[in-house]
């Protein structure tokens, strides 16, 4: 392998319609999963940092 450097620049993608509503549809179903992941993790994090710091969500502040 050479170590010289190519730059490349894309001008133009072409992709049919139908084949990018398909990719957006999978990547819309992808995400399902991902965003309960997160809220997931979230939560957790969120009850370990309450239990922590005794943070309270009745509004009674510190006790």
């Amino acid at each position: 392998m050479s170590d010289e450097r190519r730059e490349v620049v894309v001008v133009d993608v072409k992709i049919p319609f139908v084949s990018m509503v398909i990719l957006l549809v999978k990547w819309a179903i992808a995400a399902i999963p991902a965003i309960i992941i997160l809220s997931v993790l979230a939560a957790a994090a969120s009850m370990v940092l309450g239990g922590v710091l005794h943070w309270n969500w009745m509004g009674r502040g510190m006790v």
